[in-house]
């Protein structure tokens, strides 16, 4: 990247965390470009400054437009930020492949395991583009895209192999209300961002139910456990599991109205059937198609995740809203740890 232009960004896509990534990066003073999938998406942007589809009521930097052509958003870009639902990552990619730049830097958004293989976003993405790990960078912590777009503080951890990648992006999104801090542990940050979402999506459900807040406290302090049990398994450090994109995380996405696997849960703690909770939300919710993965992950290293196993046979009406509180509470006492 020249040091006598600003860094370019191409944000993929134009949801509400990605639109709330384009719009950091522009206050720091990064050109950027979203992809977003409808014309009248990307016309909005680019004559009224706004996206109609998520923040209607917000002004967008005018270093923020947008194109329905990925080839255009691609040309020339220091960065490729990715903001798609982690499931569709791979079928996507490799459309989008060809067009990435060889020295892009490639910063993942997404929290969730991609089913069947059992892979992080991050793997994925070398996996299909074929470029090096230390080329792929994530971003992940307690970030509410709504209070983010109203400019209200909140902090990220920037996790890349390579530290200088990490740290010229960490400036390509440091503004006035948004802090990024740098590490090396892309395995930690990834898994607890991934795993939170299950444990919001049980946190809502006992608010749905009524169970209280002991309940939820008890969900977050044990979701914690079994999150760094499986990521220090995975060869995660453990510190990053008390940091931003693990307890950080988990705390603003089990606490918040505006969590959407919280409010999933919620739905579905209220008697809502999976389909219905998902019509009602209509919002990607990764914890619903990362709960099995993780699970699968948790076996595949021996590692006991008792939460996220009643919250999968729960999402595969295996068990019923009562049978999953109880099984629960009825699990043998132990020692903490």
């Amino acid at each position: 990247m020249s040091q006598h232009r600003s860094a370019r960004a191409a944000v993929f896509s134009a949801g509400s965390w990605g639109t709330a990534v384009a719009k950091i990066m522009a206050d720091a003073g990064t050109d950027v470009v979203v992809h977003a999938r409808r014309s009248e998406i990307a016309d909005a942007i680019n004559t009224h400054h706004r996206n109609p589809g998520y923040f209607p009521d917000i002004e967008l930097p005018a270093s923020v437009t947008a194109t329905t052509d990925p080839v255009v958003a691609l040309e020339g870009a220091d960065y490729l930020v990715l903001s798609i639902p982690a499931q569709s990552l791979r079928a996507s990619l490799a459309a989008w492949t060809p067009h990435i730049g060889p020295d892009t830097v490639i910063v993942s958004l997404m929290k969730g395991i991609e089913r069947g293989s059992g892979l992080r976003a991050s793997q994925v993405i070398t996996e299909v583009t074929g470029v090096s790990a230390d080329r792929v960078a994530v971003l992940s912590g307690p970030n509410l895209a709504p209070e983010i777009m109203d400019g209200r503080p909140a902090a990220a951890t920037v996790a890349c192999p390579d530290e200088d990648a990490a740290r010229r992006f960490q400036q390509t999104c440091h503004t006035t209300y948004f802090r990024p801090y740098t590490s090396t542990d892309v395995i930690g940050c990834e898994l607890g961002g991934a795993v939170k979402n299950v444990i919001a999506l049980a946190v809502g459900i006992g608010s749905g139910m009524g169970l209280g807040d002991n309940a939820a406290a008890m969900l977050i302090t044990r979701g914690l456990a079994e999150t760094t049990r499986l990521a220090t398994a995975m060869g995660a450090h453990p510190a990053t599991l008390a940091g931003l994109s693990g307890l950080g995380d988990l705390v603003a996405s089990c606490t918040s109205p505006l969590a959407r696997n919280r409010t999933f849960g919620v739905h579905l703690g209220h008697g809502l059937s999976v389909e219905e909770a998902t019509a009602t939300t209509r919002q990607t919710t990764e914890g619903i198609k990362s709960a099995e993965a993780v699970l699968d992950l948790a076996r595949a290293h021996g590692v006991e995740m008792p939460i996220t196993e009643v919250i999968s046979a729960l999402l595969n009406d295996k068990v019923t809203l009562n049978e999953a509180a109880a099984a629960l509470m009825q699990r043998p006492p132990k020692t903490e740890r």
